[in-house]
């Protein structure tokens, strides 16, 4: 059974960074190494020190989706991981982390490995990154979920549509047209632009990090009316929060504001 690869954890410039390192086998996943990224992902979402995360492979491969000589060595009654893939409203494990993050994609996204793109908030690839939701190709639906719903509202239902009953190749380039991705690098530049990118948020408050990210996804589900009750009832909530009064503090002052998240 092929189980050599692992998902490592650093905290890097307030960034808590995971990275698939399986770089022989193109980062593909094994059932362990997907508990542990999701793992990371609770460490990173309960740890002070961390204001948002970074996603992203070992080498020149994101990911290549799940490990098949691995897959092959378990009886189809015996799949599947062992901890939930989602939160109990539904939603992704890496979508629901209440912190902002970050995709960093270097080379091929395939299959599992594209869906884990979409999950994401914000993507930054390198000019040889590709993606591909493949599924077609072995008889399947996109096996996360977001290729059906993520992606259709990330780049549109055409583009969205093509892609599926294609499984053709997303290129950098054209993920950027479209807006799946908000910058293109050269490889070398990959982490560098993550963490840049991610410390353009460090200056604002993580409790109105996560109540935004938690506004906006659960506003892709319900009506604009019941959208707008919630966003009042938050922004209520925000004018008694110590965040709020640190951000009204720190512009008065004409200083840096301190934010605790609380």
């Amino acid at each position: 059974m092929s189980n050599s690869g692992q998902v490592r954890y650093e905290v890097t410039r307030r960034s808590a960074v995971i990275t698939i390192d399986n770089p022989t086998r193109r980062n593909a996943m094994t059932y362990p190494m997907i508990e542990d990224m999701y793992d990371h992902l609770i460490k990173a979402a309960e740890s002070p020190e961390v204001r948002t995360v970074i996603l992203t492979g070992e080498g020149d491969a994101f990911c290549s989706g799940i490990d098949l000589g691995f897959l092959a060595s378990i009886a189809p009654e015996d799949r599947g991981i062992k901890v939930s893939p989602m939160n109990d409203a539904g939603w992704w494990n890496i979508t629901a982390c209440p912190k902002p993050v970050i995709v960093a994609s270097d080379g091929p996204a395939v299959g599992m490995g594209a869906e884990w793109t979409s999950h994401g908030d914000v993507r930054i690839a390198t000019d040889r990154a590709r993606f591909a939701w493949n599924f077609a190709h072995r008889g399947l639906v996109p096996d996360t979920g977001a290729g059906s719903w993520l992606l259709p509202r990330q780049i549109g239902l055409q583009p969205a549509l093509r892609l599926l009953y294609s499984g053709a190749w997303l290129p950098a380039a054209e993920a950027l047209e479209l807006g799946y991705v908000c910058e293109v690098v050269a490889p070398d530049d990959l982490l560098e632009a993550a963490l840049t990118e991610a410390e353009r948020y460090h200056s604002g408050s993580p409790r109105s990090h996560r109540l935004t990210k938690q506004l906006l996804y659960a506003g892709l589900t319900r009506s604009v009316l019941d959208h707008q009750r919630e966003s009042r009832e938050t922004l209520l909530e925000c004018f008694e929060s110590a965040d709020h009064a640190e951000g009204v503090a720190a512009f008065t002052e004409k200083r840096a504001a301190n934010f605790t998240g609380e």
